[in-house]
């Protein structure tokens, strides 16, 4: 099974949680995994230094363990687009600094690797280059997280046209409920759902609906339960 880059409609799409779950399913059926996040914003301070959520749900569903430098290598503490909040910190990423990182990380052949995007598809990584780009530059095919709200139809179908454009294969998309007044019509809701399977060109990996658990691990058992692994062909 191959490595995939996970993107999403918008921020606050579900990635995390979709990706975790991916992993944790994974895990189930007896496989190795690997999350990573190349770039995170919004990590809190720590005595081992920052750490971001996001990055630390991925690690944790990781087997074997990784240490938390080789999930989330670039860091920073603004909740803000990190590209900006990289500049604040005095430092710019580069692409090469990702691939650089990424290579020997694909040559490990877990059974499953996801590298989780920051925003949405084409969230800039610098001045002039977008971390889309990383995708690109390893050939990864991409999971879209439609995050499922109001106006996530267009989203959805120009991210999926977006990716498409670049020539990396859309593997697959998945639904994740962030608003629950979108699925408060539960036959309008249906009637959405049915659109973005009937559009949009890969197949549907699962829709995880609001869950009750708040803890990273019992979210992502959770998420696990509503998901099924990408074709790897």
């Amino acid at each position: 099974m191959p490595a995939y880059f996970v993107t999403g409609t918008d921020t606050d799409a579900g990635k995390t949680l979709a990706s975790a779950g991916l992993l944790a399913r994974a895990r189930r059926e007896g496989l190795t995994t690997l999350g990573l996040k190349p770039i995170a914003s919004g990590s809190e301070a720590t005595p081992d230094g920052l750490r971001n959520a996001d990055a630390l749900a991925l690690q944790a569903q990781s087997v074997p363990a990784a240490d938390y430098t080789t999930i989330n290598p670039f860091a920073f503490a603004p909740a803000i687009a990190p590209h900006l909040a990289a500049r604040r910190a005095g430092v710019e990423v580069r692409l090469a600094d990702l691939t650089g990182w990424l290579r020997p990380l694909l040559a490990l052949e877990r059974d499953l690797t996801l590298v989780e995007g920051a925003g949405g598809w084409r969230v800039p990584l610098n001045d002039d280059e977008d971390l889309a780009e990383l995708a690109l530059a390893m050939e990864l095919p991409v999971i879209l997280v439609v995050g499922l709200r109001l106006g996530c139809l267009s989203h959805a179908r120009l991210t999926a046209e977006a990716i498409m454009a670049s020539g990396l294969r859309l593997a697959g998309w998945l639904g994740s409920q962030v608003d629950p007044a979108f699925a408060a019509d539960d036959a309008l809701y249906r009637d959405n759902l049915a659109t973005l399977a009937r559009t949009l060109p890969a197949p549907c990996l699962g829709v995880i609906p609001r869950l009750a658990a708040d803890a990273p691990a019992a979210m992502a058992a959770a998420a696990a339960d509503h998901l099924e692994l990408p074709d790897a062909h």
